[in-house]
């Protein structure tokens, strides 16, 4: 029995289906290939938010009138904490779009102001009054305050990523001054393999122009799934207030366009300013539970994110998932005053002295098979550790991982 050879075209599908990572326009292609390759792509599993933008963008009818039927949508949460009222034209700044996202606000419960939505936006907005029917007043206060009320947002979506960017920034400008989709990034490396278990000198293999440098190893380049996405700072940089206060004149203007993976083991110092998750792998390791006793409403007198970030990578090491920094950029205006911040008594400095030599000696049971577990037994090795400590923030932590969980569980028992 003969095999008809492949024809050239067949031929050119694949190689472009194994390449379309590496593509940033598909306009060029004749409206029955690109169909074709598209349907391939369905057929192949390797449908992911970038591709699915791209064809999108494409403009052509056929391939938008099988995405619609087929009801294929972006799922993203982008999640806005409202702490100060008026700040939120950087929806329509950052392009999001009704048709793309759900689009969630949380009102800060310590707000007494009116939010000012810009028109045209379909939004859920959460202020104190649902989150106490939903939770009752003593959790809101507990888990939800200052920066903390974006959390709110985490528990309620039902999509499977989600993005959260601080209300004082706005698009960032690429190094050819060209507006960063941080939508798009947060997306691509959340939809792409993480390489958490061997360090690829090439930045991310997986994004353009990168790929595996000599010796990796072959069994190692699928990668992981990318659980978490760091997005990073132009302008005002997330520093803590002895930083800050020492260079008040200090910005970082240098945009790097790279994107790492942090290796396994390694912890890191994460900001919630601009985040992006999967939902479904890490959602309840990002939790709202450390509060500073003279926590104040500047991103450097708090250390809720810092925390609830080292609780999410010993989470994504245990279930072998990776985490990335890097690209998105966001651009960070500037507000608060370092120096009258360090006239606090601020713990932040001498906890992570404990926290971080905690973290990385931690090991969890192989029973912890989802986030929901891990975070479970760290609240029980937390309070193992520090349990003798009176008055102990960390013990009040562990409280609030349990709550915390219980919350989640309850919700995706409403959810079924």
């Amino acid at each position: 029995m003969t095999r008809t050879p492949p024809t050239l075209l067949s031929l050119s599908i694949d190689s472009a289906l194994h390449h379309l990572s590496s593509f940033s326009d598909l306009s060029h292609l004749p409206d029955h290939i690109l169909l074709d390759l598209f349907l391939r792509i369905l057929k192949a599993g390797k449908l992911n938010e970038k591709i699915l933008k791209l064809f999108l963008a494409s403009g052509d009818d056929k391939v938008l009138s099988f995405i619609k039927e087929l009801n294929i949508r972006p799922l993203v949460t982008p999640v806005l904490p409202t702490r100060c009222c008026g700040r939120h034209s950087n929806m329509a700044q950052f392009g999001i779009k009704d048709d793309d996202v759900d689009i969630v606000i949380v009102k800060d419960p310590d707000l007494k102001d009116d939010l000012k939505v810009p028109d045209g936006f379909n939004v859920d907005i959460y202020t104190k009054a649902e989150m106490d029917k939903a939770v009752g007043s003593s959790l809101t206060s507990q888990l939800f305050s200052g920066y903390s009320c974006r959390y709110y947002g985490y528990l309620v979506s039902k999509r499977k990523y989600i993005m959260s960017i601080d209300d004082d920034c706005m698009p960032a400008k690429d190094d050819k001054g060209f507006q960063v989709d941080a939508v798009a990034q947060h997306l691509f490396n959340l939809g792409n393999p993480a390489t958490p278990l061997f360090f690829n000198t090439l930045y991310d293999p997986f994004a353009e122009g990168a790929d595996f440098v000599r010796g990796y190893p072959f069994s190692m380049r699928e990668g992981v799934p990318c659980a978490l996405s760091a997005g990073l700072w132009l302008n005002l940089a997330d520093l803590d207030a002895p930083t800050q206060a020492l260079k008040p004149e200090q910005r970082n203007t240098r945009y790097v366009n790279a994107v790492l993976t942090v290796p396994a083991k390694a912890m890191m110092p994460l900001s919630g300013i601009n985040i992006g998750f999967n939902r479904e792998l890490l959602g309840p390791a990002l939790f709202p539970g450390l509060k500073l006793t003279k926590e104040g409403k500047f991103r450097w007198e708090t250390m809720e994110d810092v925390f609830s970030g080292m609780c999410a990578k010993v989470v994504c090491d245990h279930l072998n998932l990776g985490v990335k920094t890097g690209l998105p950029y966001v651009w960070r205006e500037e507000r608060g005053d370092a120096i009258q911040s360090l006239k606090k008594d601020w713990e932040g400095m001498k906890l992570m002295e404990d926290a971080v030599p905690f973290f990385e000696s931690i090991k969890l049971p192989s029973e912890a098979a989802n986030a929901e577990d891990c975070m479970l037994e760290l609240a029980k090795l937390v309070k193992d550790k520090f349990g003798s400590e009176k008055n102990s923030l960390f013990i009040q932590a562990a409280d609030a991982m349990i709550e915390w969980v219980k919350l989640w569980k309850k919700g995706a028992s409403a959810s079924n």
